[in-house]
């Protein structure tokens, strides 16, 4: 029997068949498996250390699929160092870093290499990368498809960025086309340009409602329909990001039964936050598409229950606190939640009846699934034999205050601070080793994924 170098017990462990007192034993970074709560380490070879968590609740270690690092290029807003050390304190153990706010965009190999240089040595968890599709870049998909990201990112509306432009008919079939011929997977930012171009401006306005009005549900709307049209004509594979509007969700459902291969998902933001309660001049609540009202945010928790939405990540989207000017029109948009995802989604979800079983769905099996982190190559999303050790120790009960000084991520700015939360991470596993205590970041033993299927580089 191989050597066993480390127990975890917890009466409260979630498996894929659920939660329960167990004993997980871990060998060489893997699960190898999970026992009885009562096992008694000494009857183990090894024998392992054991680290007892009592009645704190051992997840599976979060999956953050939707994540802006900016590195390189716009490192004064965020990078790998601090967002891994944020993502590290906050249970999460391996994320995908976006194409695009970095410069160069990762839209070409020779630009993904320059990221992969940019993050080698200062992840403190495991990363891997989206490529983008962008006009012009289709003969190039391939390539980055081989080099290893995990499948390509594009937007129906401006980006906000003049290095990433948008994709308009022509290009999203041309791109969905060569992607869908070598098996890829295309996540798109599905807003109409047509209808923000028709809807009212915001710009100098310091007004939420002005602001929320500039981006009505229709963009979401019309958007997704149009996604999922081409995809259904193509037999492509899509996943529509950070949902906002309720109202699209009964067209996903409605292709999703006629075969289309569409996943979907929502925010930490969209699911806590209410636009009845963002104050004027307050941008550090601005992101696109925007939070909308508490009865559309209602049916988004109901598309979670019944499985439309598939999964929970952050759209970490930061940035310099000079850039959060009190001008809905002009101030950046996004919000940095890398840190507070997992107890802020608690806050909100035990109050409707959610278990820790449904946060291991949807923030760790959801998008590991979504990214094919699942699979023997993959081995992350789930506390089970053969995956990699990565846990996240979570205390459901104890309360905290955001205070935006206790943040990792490089610009201390949040739309959650003076919060008070229900979920406390205790402690974050990297394949085996504790990576963070108490949000106290530990090491960096991070690694550089490629898309799983080829072969995956020897930590940095």
């Amino acid at each position: 029997m191989t050597a066993t170098d480390v127990l975890l017990r917890s009466t409260r462990v979630v498996t894929p068949e659920g939660e329960r007192p167990a004993a997980v034993a871990v060998a060489d970074g893997r699960i190898t498996a999970v026992l009885p709560h009562h096992t008694d380490p000494s009857g183990l070879p090894g024998p392992p250390r054991l680290h007892d968590y009592g009645d704190a609740v051992l997840l599976p270690g979060l999956v953050d699929t939707h994540v802006h690092v900016n590195d390189p290029g716009r490192e004064s807003w965020e990078g790998f160092a601090t967002a891994t050390r944020a993502a590290a304190a906050g249970g999460i153990t391996t994320l995908l870093d976006m194409p695009l706010n970095s410069l160069p965009p990762t839209t070409t190999p020779d630009h993904l290499r320059t990221k992969r240089r940019a993050a080698a040595g200062r992840a403190h968890i495991d990363v891997g990368f989206w490529g983008g599709a962008v006009p012009g870049n289709t003969p190039r998909l391939r390539a980055l498809h081989d080099a290893g990201v995990f499948g390509f990112k594009c937007f129906l509306s401006p980006s906000g960025v003049e290095e990433f432009p948008e994709l308009d008919d022509a290009a999203l079939t041309e791109a969905m086309t060569e992607i869908t011929g070598f098996g890829g997977l295309l996540i798109v930012h599905a807003e109409d340009p047509a209808e923000l171009g028709t809807a009212p401006g915001c710009q100098g306005s310091p007004r939420y409602t002005d602001f929320l009005a500039s981006r009505p549900p229709e963009a979401e709307h019309r958007a997704v329909a149009r996604l999922l049209a081409t995809a259904g004509r193509l037999g492509a594979r899509v996943h529509i990001l950070h949902l906002s509007s309720a109202g699209a969700l009964p067209l996903i459902a409605g292709a999703r039964a006629a075969g289309v291969r569409v996943t979907a998902e929502t925010c930490p933001h969209f699911l806590t936050l209410t636009a009845e309660e963002v104050p004027d001049g307050a941008t550090a609540f601005k992101c696109c598409p925007p939070i909308r009202e508490a009865a559309n945010q209602d049916a988004l928790w109901a598309a979670l229950a019944d499985g439309t939405l598939d999964c929970v990540v952050s759209d970490h989207s930061p940035c310099t606190p000079d850039l959060k000017v009190p001008d809905f029109g002009a101030a950046w948009g996004g919000i940095s939640s890398l840190q507070l995802g997992l107890p802020v989604v608690w806050t909100a979800a035990r109050r409707r009846g959610f278990t820790p079983d449904d946060l291991a769905r949807w923030m760790s099996a959801g998008p590991a699934a979504l990214a094919g982190l699942d699979g023997p190559a993959g081995r992350k999303g789930a506390i089970a034999p053969g995956r990699d050790a990565d846990f996240a120790v979570f205390d459901p009960d104890a309360v905290f205050t955001v205070d935006p000084a206790g943040l990792h991520h490089r610009n201390p700015v949040t739309a959650y601070a003076g919060r008070t939360l229900h979920g406390v991470v205790r402690a974050t596993w990297l394949r085996g080793e504790p990576i963070a205590d108490h949000g106290r970041p530990l090491a960096r033993t991070g690694r550089l994924l490629d898309r799983p299927g080829r072969p995956q580089p020897e930590r940095p």
